[in-house]
């Protein structure tokens, strides 16, 4: 690419990444669910769930939310803080909308909790690919950084 091909970036718009406060997220994250039984197990699921994709790692806390609410809270904290403390402050849009209904109907919150869902993951789908991979890239070292810390904070059982 020559100097006048090259993209025109405004050095001001440029937000600095900080990776070191990933790891400093994840230890939050992990302090704060330290007290809560079995929750932590779940860092080292959702380390292996980054390579099933961001769809998949996304509504895994829907498996979870009737049998265990805590470890879907997890899973959902974990989305949150990557889309708004990790992502946003780089420009990156990651879907995080919040699935629930408010109808009273069973039928009818169902069906509007079932096309929220759909929705979102049309959304995560539709994003960009480039950003897709680095979303992945980062949830995979946010993931590495809550298993550390998740491995030396963990109570005995």
């Amino acid at each position: 690419m020559t100097e006048a091909q090259a993209p025109q970036t405004n050095p001001s718009d440029l937000v600095e990444w900080k990776p070191y406060e990933i790891d400093h997220l994840a230890q939050k994250l992990v302090a704060d669910n330290r007290n809560k039984k079995d929750v932590l197990n779940e860092s080292h699921k959702m380390r292996m769930a980054v390579a099933y994709g961001l769809e998949r790692f996304w509504g895994e806390r829907f498996r979870l939310e009737k049998d265990d609410p805590e470890k879907a809270e997890y899973w959902k904290a974990v989305w949150k803080t990557l889309a708004d403390d990790i992502l946003k402050p780089v420009g990156i849009d990651l879907p995080n909308n919040e699935i629930k209904s408010e109808k009273t109907d069973v039928k009818k919150k169902e069906a509007e909790e079932t096309e929220n869902i759909k929705d979102m993951a049309d959304r995560i789908w539709g994003m960009p690919q480039d950003d897709r991979e680095i979303v992945l890239t980062v949830l995979a070292q946010f993931c590495d950084s809550l298993v550390w810390w998740t491995q030396r904070y963990k109570k005995k059982s």
